[in-house]
């Protein structure tokens, strides 16, 4: 088993640099590949900011990498529920903190912290703090 760094999976979606792009596939094809949480956290950040990616995009590509054979996502579960909670609006970041957080209460100041996903009672606890 091989693990990708983010530069890696960034090759792998958006093909900008021919050279690159073929050293990935040749990695990919000839091993089982490992992804960490840290890694899919940076991904989604570049994609988004660097390339202008969107949430659909996102959504389809990280779903893809959790369905493909060959590629073990660590805490794969935790991912899965962080992508469903994106899905309804949630910042990735945030998902991702809080489908870690396992059944401890996430405590933020942040109203908007997986609103959507809290609203539609599909999220685990949060406590916003007002003050």
């Amino acid at each position: 088993m091989i693990a990708l760094d983010t530069n890696m999976l960034v090759r792998a979606l958006v093909a900008d640099h021919p050279e690159q792009v073929a050293v990935v596939r040749q990695l990919i094809a000839g091993d089982s590949v490992f992804v960490s949480r840290t890694v899919l956290l940076e991904t989604e950040w570049v994609l988004r900011a660097r390339y202008k990616k969107t949430p659909i995009e996102l959504l389809e590509f990280f779903r893809a990498l959790l369905e493909t054979d060959n590629t073990v996502i660590e805490t794969a579960e935790i991912v899965g529920n962080a992508l469903e909670w994106y899905e309804q609006g949630a910042d990735f970041a945030d998902a991702l903190h809080l489908a870690a957080c396992g059944t401890a209460v996430m405590h933020t100041f942040d109203r908007e912290f997986c609103k959507a996903a809290r609203a539609a009672g599909i999220a685990p606890e949060v406590r916003v703090w007002e003050v």
